[in-house]
This record gives C-alpha cells, structure tokens and sequence, in this order.
C-alpha cells in the first residue's frame, strides 16, 4: 500500500486542536478558586463531569459536582455508588461559594434551572439550539457523547484515567450512542477504544445489570396493553410514572421489535408531560420532529435518533386541553401526526 501524505497532518490537526482546547480550558481558573460543575445526572453528564474533576485536580482549589432533577434509574444510581462519583444536590450548595461555573452534557436552555445561571464554560454534544454564552463554549452535536471530548482533552493533557473514570466514561459512550447503534462516530469509536484498557469490565457489568426494579415490571405490562402499531410506528401512554426514566426505558426496548422505525412513550410525572422519540437513525431526526411537536409548548430537542420533550400540563389547560390520559394521549398523537 502506497503512502497517503494526508493522514498524518489531519490527525496532527486534531491532536493540536485538542491540545489547544485544554489550554483555553484549563487558563480560565486560578489554583485558588473554587469551582461547580452542574449537570443534569445521566451517565454521559456524570462521566463528563468527573473528567472535568480530574482536570482541574492542580488548576483549582475545590471542584463540586451538583445535579438538578432526581437519581432514580437504579444503573445511574450503582453508577455514582460503584464508580465512588461525588454528587450533590444544588440545593445542598451556596452558589456564591464558587468563583466559577461548568456545566456539562447540557445548555443552558435545556433546564430551567440551569437558564438561571451564568457559566465560565459548557462543554457538551446536544445540538445547539439557541445562542450559548460563556468564555469557553465546546459544544460539538456531531459527536455521540460528551465524554467523547473528555477523553480528547485527558488525552491532550497527558493524563491517563484512573479505573473508575475509565469505567465511567466507558459506560458514558456506550449508553449514549446505544452501543453504537444511534449518533456514534469514528471519534466515538476511537476514545472508547482507548479508555477500554483502563476499565473494569467486572463493575461495568454490575452497573449495566442494575437497570429495573420489580415495581416496575407494572409500566411495561401497562405500555403492552395501551400500544398502538401503525405504519410509522408505535405509540404507548403511560399515564402518572413514578420517574421519565421509565419512559425512556420503555422507547428504548420497543426499538428492539423487528422492523420499527419509531416509539413514541408519553407519561405524566410532577405536573409534566414527558414524550420519549426513538428512531432506527435512517434518513430521520427525532431532534426536529420534537422541537417541531412540542417545542412551541415547553422545552424540547435531541438528536437524530433521539429526542424527548417535557410539556408543563398548565400549558395544556391554558390552551383548553384537559389533563385526563385520554385527552393527554390525544395531544400527543395529534402533535406527533400519528
């Protein structure tokens, strides 16, 4: 095979852009300032913010991760347990304590609560929606984790991850892009392969085993008897769950059906309406269909195989729609065309 003079400087190109993305990072903080990484706690978010801990270990005095939202999906849960992650709830912390902010795996605009906030950096791989504001904004929707650009910038800063961060950011890839069957790319590929080495199979295999309890057998039994199958795809309603998470498990395991193109999993939870998108990623984007659907009533987005949307009920009474299931279930179907 001939000699290709193009490879060496592309991937030159990637590794200095790395490099120079660490160090625009890493020059925002002073060694005697205390810093707050918020996230929004799923693998990817809690992976991606250990990683940021790792960084800034000599660039900072004290780093806290805080979440919004509830740990209630019990893999999420052995996740944090296991992998010995530090989280703390935003209510448990003064936020003027912390000179300064980073949020993760996420926007400003995803979350209320996060909205209200102003950030030194957002690191992050949703596709950009409205305009983000910050020093340092490294925000790539091309790829299929963020844990993917923590990984590059480790790489890039010369430090190899311990066995927990390796597992976490591991579990991170591998849960976001559905083992690479959903928003994956070569980079993806790449990074996962190269914090494989460092990782712990034995507690990776524990985290992923510890997706559902008993109790929750109910939803699914429940989703069976309230499917509908058309030619696009298939639709089920909930109702009140006792977590979205639950939602998202139910999209994901009908994806499994030969032959399915779309799921549409719509539930009720704290005065919401929560509708999970799942797609098989051929020549559809279940990001816009949900901005589409439901983003003039709430917040809504996502990737191309991939979205969800979280509607507040007030929104639907204000607009004369009762909030019974059927009603509900109605909404959504005439939102979605299906």
């Amino acid at each position: 095979m001939g000699y290709s003079p193009s490879l060496k400087p592309r991937r030159a190109s990637r590794a200095q852009s790395a490099r120079d993305k660490v160090k625009g990072f890493l020059g925002l903080f002073e060694h005697s300032e205390n810093v707050l990484v918020l996230l929004y706690p799923d693998p990817d978010s809690m992976a991606s913010a250990l990683a940021v801990k790792r960084l800034l270990w000599k660039h900072a005095q004290r780093v806290v991760i805080a979440y919004i939202g509830e740990i209630q999906r019990l893999e999420n849960q052995a996740m944090m347990e296991l992998l010995r992650i530090p989280l703390v709830r935003i209510s448990q912390v003064d936020l003027d304590y912390f000179q300064r902010k980073i949020l993760v795996d996420s926007q400003p605009h995803h979350y209320e609560a996060f909205g209200r906030l102003s950030y030194d950096a957002i690191i992050d791989h949703h596709p950009l929606v409205g305009e983000v504001k910050a020093p340092f904004v490294d925000i790539r929707p091309e790829y299929g984790a963020t844990a993917t650009i923590l990984i590059e910038y480790l790489r890039a800063a010369g430090i190899q991850p311990s066995t927990n961060l390796a597992t976490a950011l591991l579990y991170a890839i591998k849960t976001d892009t559905a083992n690479f069957e959903r928003d994956a790319t070569e980079q993806d590929v790449k990074e996962f392969r190269y914090v494989f080495q460092f990782a712990n199979m034995n507690l990776l295999r524990k985290i992923e085993l510890s997706e559902l309890r008993l109790s929750d057998l109910r939803y699914f039994r429940q989703a069976l008897e309230r499917m509908v199958v058309t030619k696009k795809g298939l639709f089920a309603h909930l109702g009140e769950v006792e977590t979205p998470d639950l939602c998202v498990q139910i999209a994901d395991f009908f994806m499994r059906v030969h032959g399915m193109r779309w799921t549409f999993v719509s539930g009720l939870y704290r005065g919401k309406l929560i509708v999970i998108i799942r797609n098989d990623g051929y020549r559809k984007d279940a990001g816009r269909l949900a901005r589409r659907a439901f983003g003039p009533f709430g917040s809504a987005g996502g990737h191309r195989g991939a979205a969800r949307a979280e509607v507040p009920l007030e929104a639907l009474r204000e607009m004369g729609i009762e909030t019974s299931d059927p009603n509900v279930q109605k909404f959504v179907r005439e939102r979605l065309e299906f």
